[in-house]
């Protein structure tokens, strides 16, 4: 293992993620992907996914301890939150600095598994990380606490593991529409999220599938600067 991280580090010092400076105003991809823990996604594939895509911002679900090598194979600010009593939790990773250390905040839990959101301050906005519960009532419960712990703009991305609207006052459902998640591995559902308040969705698209059962969505966001700004959402 450590061998491998090893080389890992070596074909990431040729391939670093390009740094690209961005106007104030201008929009930010995110990225959220859940990795599937022990079995799915690699920091290896993590790494890939970066490179390929190249977001401003990766949120991550179900991240393990070998995700922590990320920063050392493509730069950037990261950090990772893991569950209580398990081994996989909420991680992000970052272009720019944090305004502050992204920060664990505990939501209602089931019984089986103790959950929290990751927030994460920006100095123009703020993100939730989350991986929601699979009651219908319950992920309600813990998205509209969420809600609570952000001031707009702010966005929720995640896997919300939830059917339908949301029911989340304030906030619009932006994410892409396509599935994101095969069901017991037939039916297809779209339980990865993003949700908004503030902000404007310029784009949102589900990516290939690649590594995990679930499909990363990726969106394009900014903070509302005006009444009535444009809004484009690719549903592919």
């Amino acid at each position: 293992m450590k061998r491998r991280l090893v080389n890992l580090v070596e074909w990431a010092q040729r391939r670093r993620v390009r740094q690209v400076p961005r106007h104030e105003g201008a929009a930010l991809k995110i990225i959220s992907w859940n990795l599937l823990r022990r079995v799915g996604a690699t920091v290896h594939d993590v790494a890939a996914l970066i490179m390929r895509e190249n977001p401003d911002i990766l949120l991550m679900q179900e991240a393990t301890v070998e995700i922590d090598a990320l920063p050392d194979l493509v730069g950037g600010h990261y950090s990772r939150a893991p569950l209580p009593g398990r081994i996989h939790g909420l991680a992000c990773w970052s272009r720019q600095p944090f305004s502050r250390p992204p920060r664990a905040c505990t939501i209602p839990s089931g019984v089986m598994v103790k959950r929290h959101a990751q927030i994460i301050e920006y100095r123009r906005f703020s993100l939730a990380n989350v991986h929601l519960s699979h009651g219908q009532v319950l992920n309600r419960r813990q998205l509209r606490r969420v809600a609570s712990l952000l001031t707009a703009p702010c966005a929720i991305l995640g896997d919300f593991n939830l059917v339908g609207p949301t029911l989340v006052p304030g906030f619009r459902d932006v994410g892409p529409k396509a599935p994101t998640h095969h069901m017991a591995e037939v039916l297809p559902i779209r339980i990865d999220r993003c949700l908004t308040e503030g902000m404007v969705c310029l784009a949102a698209r589900v990516l290939p599938v690649f590594a995990s059962d679930h499909r990363p969505i990726a969106v394009m966001l900014q903070p509302a600067l005006a009444e009535g700004a444009a809004r484009i959402t690719d549903r592919a």
